[in-house]
């Protein structure tokens, strides 16, 4: 009698889990669609990310925003960001196998392509080698929109563009530092600092591509920072510290001028030797202003360092900047990562 009962309860028991269909969702990408569930596999049609089963997710997409739980290996945590507050930046991090309170932090700022996770991971082999806590911040076209919130780091607004969408053809120069992106690097710092009692009191920073230019401009527009090494890398376009030229490709009617430069601090333009004029990776502008500098990136780089070198000699400045160039390495974020790795941490180990 018990196994007649039995029987009919196992069999829908069965039949109730097969009809219960598996849900997916979008690959984490920070946007309002990380939300949305789908019933089969495929792309999400509002981002285009590969769409994942939902018990698959990792536990980094449950992050809460200021919570900071950071674990051995690969995770993210999410703070806010914005003037107000008003935005959220992801920033995901590598904390090495064997981390110590007395570890090096490297700030890895991405490309126009805004993939932390992909820089994070470039620098996982060299974080364990080193000893490394690496975290890179992730700022999402959402709450960023465009090369002038991220590459220009909110120092323009209001910004026009002919329909080629090569060059600008009006915006509005923003006056209120506080919007500048420049001013999460240390906060990220502070952060984590306070939540693993690091011993240090600075970071290091490397940006590639778009990262580079966001870092070779925080030297310019925000020097009183907590960074102790910079390392622009191939960035596609400069801001050039010379009142001659209009902002942002120089300093003319910006926000600064170039007697107030700080040219002491300890930038490195990292420049990859094949990121030449047959170089096809990457996003590459070209308009009057940026081809004055060159015509490809390391053209751009070397004209940068030297015109800045000039500049400060005529006005009797401390030049502390240097360049860096790394042999037979063209436009590509993995090499340069590891070279930069090398470069700040091979002979300290």
């Amino acid at each position: 009698m018990k196994s007649n009962l039995l029987f009919p309860l196992l069999l829908f028991m069965l039949l109730s889990c097969q009809s219960k269909k598996e849900e997916f969702v979008c690959t984490p990408c920070d946007l309002s669609c990380d939300e949305l569930t789908f019933s089969e596999p495929g792309t999400c049609p509002h981002c285009n990310m590969e769409l994942i089963k939902k018990s698959e997710l990792a536990p980094e997409r449950k992050a809460r925003v200021n919570v900071l739980n950071i674990q051995k290996g690969s995770g993210k945590f999410i703070i806010e960001g914005g003037f107000k507050k008003e935005k959220t930046i992801a920033v995901h991090y590598y904390k090495p196998t064997h981390f110590a309170t007395s570890s090096n932090m490297i700030m890895v700022i991405p490309g126009a392509g805004r993939n932390g996770d992909d820089y994070r991971d470039a620098w996982i082999e060299k974080a364990e080698q080193y000893n490394l806590l690496v975290l890179s911040p992730e700022y999402s076209e959402e709450y960023y929109p465009e090369f002038w919130s991220y590459n220009l780091a909110g120092m323009i607004t209001d910004v026009k563009i002919n329909q080629e969408r090569t060059a600008m053809i009006g915006f509005s120069v923003n006056h209120n530092h506080e919007q500048w992106i420049y001013n999460d690097f240390d906060r990220i710092f502070d952060l984590v600092k306070e939540k693993l009692h690091l011993d240090t009191d600075t970071y290091d920073m490397f940006g590639h591509s778009a990262g580079g230019q966001i870092l070779h401009r925080l030297a310019i527009f925000k020097p009183e920072n907590k960074a102790n090494r910079i390392l622009a890398s191939n960035s596609g376009w400069y801001t050039v510290p010379t009142d001659r030229v209009e902002f942002p490709y120089g300093l003319k009617n910006g926000v600064t001028s170039a007697i107030d430069t700080d040219f002491s601090s300890n930038l490195i333009l990292f420049l990859g030797e094949k990121d030449d004029a047959n170089e096809t990776r990457g996003d590459l502008r070209h308009t009057p202003e940026m081809d004055q500098q060159g015509l490809f990136r390391f053209e751009r780089g070397k004209y940068f360092y030297t015109t800045s070198k000039e500049i400060a000699t005529q006005l009797g400045k401390e030049f502390g900047w240097k360049i860096e160039v790394v042999p037979n390495v063209g436009h590509d974020y993995k090499k340069m990562s590891s070279a930069a790795a090398d470069f700040l941490y091979k002979t300290e180990k």
